[in-house]
């Protein structure tokens, strides 16, 4: 089998050219392929396959071999991995999990839109928010992120009564600066922490419009935030166009060919 490896934000994906349908699409051998040690190592398989009145679908499956919700940086890389391919020039509509997506290139930046988010949920028993980005995220505050437990906190949140059975992905957030928030997430599907998580970032974003202590233009309701993680910055703009409703959500960032093979 023919793969490319990319990468955004430290997220890495196997990217595989599926237009033939010829992958097989089973979930042990997919968690072998993104086995660290004893594969090629990843954070998840992202099969490009053909699809009627887009330019490509997208299908994620997570490290454990499951089969994903939409990726923000998986998405991004599969823009690139696209673009490789000749599959459009500069502006792109391909299907996703969720839906449609639209994305351009900027440069070295992927612009990726999101679909709209229309409710959050405060749990203020648990001192944590809990929205769907394209995949389930809980967000929670934190301070001193850098020393945080954040693979033992998260895997016990994820894995707790509520969230066992479909899980969710935890995301420690903590405020920097007046635009920017720096987080750190531990992914389900991985089950451990990763360097970066796009729609972790988004919701960490959205959920930092709701504290209204910025000097944002709160009259037009847009919103441009800089999310560092530990593999790089991705920024987050969107219009807040309710109490917790938002539209025009779009993730960018750099998003890249590390290298490409045969297993």
């Amino acid at each position: 089998m023919k793969f490319s490896k990319y990468q955004g934000a430290g997220n890495d994906f196997i990217m595989v050219d599926n237009r033939e349908l010829l992958f097989n699409k089973n979930k042990a051998e997919i968690a072998a392929l993104c086995h660290r040690r004893f594969g090629i190592g990843a954070d998840g398989v992202i099969l490009l396959q053909n699809v009627p009145n887009h330019d490509f679908e997208m299908v994620y499956y997570n490290a454990d071999g499951s089969l994903g919700s939409m990726c923000g940086n998986g998405g991004r890389c599969a823009v690139r991995f696209a673009h490789h391919l000749e599959l459009f020039k500069r502006k792109t509509n391909f299907l996703a999990v969720d839906g449609a997506h639209q994305a351009e290139l900027k440069e070295k930046e992927i612009r990726l839109k999101m679909q709209n988010v229309s409710h959050i949920e405060y749990n203020e028993e648990g001192n944590f928010f809990f929205l769907d980005t394209g995949s389930p995220h809980y967000v929670e505050w934190v301070r001193e992120l850098e020393k945080y437990e954040v693979f033992s906190k998260g895997k016990a949140i994820r894995n707790n009564d509520r969230f066992r059975e479909k899980g969710t992905n935890v995301n420690f957030i903590e405020k920097k600066d007046e635009y920017l928030i720096n987080i750190r997430t531990y992914e389900r599907g991985v089950e451990d922490e990763t360097l970066a998580c796009g729609t972790g970032s988004v919701a960490a974003a959205l959920v930092f419009s709701l504290k209204n202590d910025t000097k944002l233009a709160f009259t037009t309701g847009n919103f441009e935030i800089l999310v560092k993680t530990l593999g790089g910055v991705l920024a987050v703009s969107f219009t807040k166009t309710g109490e917790d409703t938002f539209e025009n959500i779009y993730l960018s960032g750099a998003a890249e060919k590390v290298f490409e093979g045969e297993i």
